[in-house]
């Protein structure tokens, strides 16, 4: 089974923009179709609360003919047109869709920021993990998201084994960032996020990129936009994941990043296992 999840960075102007970026980023679901994959996750579509409006369905069907879709969206209290989440899936697959809430803090809970679809014998899940905001504002909240999430998949994980992917907003480790040593009081890499991170390991899952690739240094998933030289000069973090429940890691194959060439921000990661 092959698995993509990407943080497109807005959905929305990717299908509808004329921008350059936006261009950028429609070749690039053009190779991620190409690729074929069961399943596509997408976070941070930034879709309106009704989600796909008729020219992004009309869209999604000339771009991906062989798939269906299920969203999610952020919708009140929180704001609109902010976050949010997608999965585009083969046509024929047997699955059943969720919408899960974990008891977050108002509004996360209503951000769109989980997906999950249940498979016969496994589960595939998606999160965007919230971002701890400029001067950590919000990481209170977030360790508390990070407990609450862990907690979800544990439950998940009790009935049948789990896929889990997204924008997890974590290096894990000083290996997974360019400059570990400037950045231990910025979001995405405190001693308190990536202690949850750890938590979340030791709760039963597998970081399947570590699992196939060991120690590898300077691979990375995300690269920041506003610094121009940070995609040329490979300055990024690894903070996008696929996760497998620990009984199922020796059935990956593959767990790799898709290069996206000069586009910054994210990259989508790539995920095959014998299921």
């Amino acid at each position: 089974m092959k698995l993509i999840s990407w943080n497109i960075d807005s959905l929305n102007a990717a299908l509808t923009g004329q921008s350059t970026r936006a261009l950028e980023t429609r070749k690039i679901l053009e190779k991620l179709h190409d690729e074929a994959p069961d399943v596509l996750a997408i976070q941070e579509t930034k879709l309106p609360a009704t989600g796909p409006t008729k020219k992004h369905q009309t869209i999604l069907k000339e771009m991906f003919p062989e798939y269906k879709y299920v969203w999610r969206s952020s919708e009140e209290p929180a704001r609109k047109g902010y976050a949010g989440t997608m999965y585009l899936y083969k046509k024929g697959l047997e699955l059943k869709a969720s919408y899960p809430k974990i008891g977050a803090p108002e509004p996360m809970d209503s951000e769109g920021r989980i997906i999950t679809l249940e498979f016969p014998t496994f589960f595939v899940t998606q999160v965007y993990t919230p971002n701890s905001g400029n001067g950590l504002k919000r990481l209170a909240d977030r360790q508390v998201w990070d407990q609450r999430y862990i907690e979800y998949l544990q439950q998940l994980d009790k009935q049948k084994p789990v896929l889990a992917s997204g924008d997890f907003n974590c290096a894990h480790t000083p290996i997974d960032l360019k400059h570990p040593e400037n950045n231990h009081h910025s979001a995405g890499f405190t001693d308190e996020e990536r202690k949850d991170f750890t938590q979340l390991l030791d709760a039963g899952f597998t970081d399947s990129f570590r699992k196939i690739n060991g120690n590898v240094e300077g691979v990375y998933s995300w690269w920041a936009q506003r610094v121009r030289t940070a995609k040329a000069n490979n300055s990024g973090w690894r903070i996008d994941y696929w996760l497998t429940s620990n009984r199922i890691a020796d059935k990956i194959r593959r767990s790799e990043m898709i290069d996206t060439g000069k586009r910054a921000d994210h990259c989508p990661i790539l995920l095959d296992i014998d299921l």
